[in-house]
């Protein structure tokens, strides 16, 4: 138990910015963090879901809040709670990728703690785009990517464990040699199937439209990785959790501003 309990520690304090205890980050402690990542995602969707049903509320009694003050903070609640981690990923990955660059090179630049033009583009186009697909959130739809959270990281955590890693150094590697692999298989395949059925159960099509969604991201991000970079790191991780969340949060508001039209 005291391991798990590290465990949870360590995957609290590395993931997010919530206050945690100290915990020695040894190799018996390590075993079990990725099992732990998804309920990041959980807190995300909790204050998501909560932000819009307080939101909706004040309305209701005569608060004038704005389409645009929600959905800004809709947008910031993620940033808040992670500290952008994955954010950081998105940048670099998206600076080595435009580089063109041998793989050895594209690896490099991942490393590289200085921000290039692309990724000052990227993170802009990023922050512009989500933020318009969350002006269109709606009570059909807020449920359902409030689960996507916990499916994103669900999947990012599978992919620590399955696929081949572009380097033996790094906190994506770090991970997977201290994880017990299979537990960890395992337990983000049961995350991905709870919140799955959950977002079928609330969103109906735009449940399944969201996991589409996500199932095409993580073939891209495979595909992309292997291509480009030998295998996966760190920064490739929050790289796909980015795109992962973006692309599902619009393909499920896309299905609801198609259900309501038919």
């Amino acid at each position: 138990m005291k391991q798990i309990w590290n465990s949870f520690k360590i995957a609290f304090s590395m993931y997010s910015k919530i206050p945690m205890p100290r915990s020695e980050w040894t190799k018996e402690n390590m075993r079990y963090v990725m099992c732990f990542f998804p309920w990041v995602g959980l807190v995300i969707g909790v204050l998501t879901y909560g932000w819009y049903m307080l939101a909706s509320y004040l309305v209701s009694i005569g608060i004038t809040l704005t389409a645009s003050f929600v959905a800004v903070v809709l947008v910031l609640i993620p940033v808040v709670i992670t500290g952008g981690i994955h954010l950081d990923g998105l940048l670099d990955t998206s600076d080595a990728l435009s580089s063109y660059q041998e793989k050895e090179r594209r690896l490099e630049i991942l490393k590289d703690s200085h921000a290039g033009a692309f990724a000052i583009i990227i993170c802009v186009v990023y922050f512009v785009f989500y933020y318009g697909v969350c002006t269109m959130v709606s009570w059909g739809s807020i449920p359902v990517i409030a689960l996507s959270f916990v499916v994103s990281r669900s999947l990012s955590g599978l992919s620590i464990v399955t696929f081949p890693m572009a380097k033996g150094t790094g906190l994506a590697a770090t991970f997977s040699d201290g994880a017990q692999k299979q537990t960890v298989k395992i337990s983000m395949i049961i995350y991905i199937i709870i919140m799955g059925i959950g977002m079928i159960w609330l969103g109906q099509i735009r449940g399944i439209v969201g996991l589409a969604a996500a199932a095409v991201v993580f073939f891209y991000y495979y595909k992309m990785s292997m291509k480009n970079f030998g295998g996966i790191t760190g920064d490739l991780c929050g790289y796909f959790l980015q795109i992962c969340e973006l692309t599902m949060a619009f393909g499920i508001v896309a299905a609801d501003l198609i259900m309501k039209a038919l």
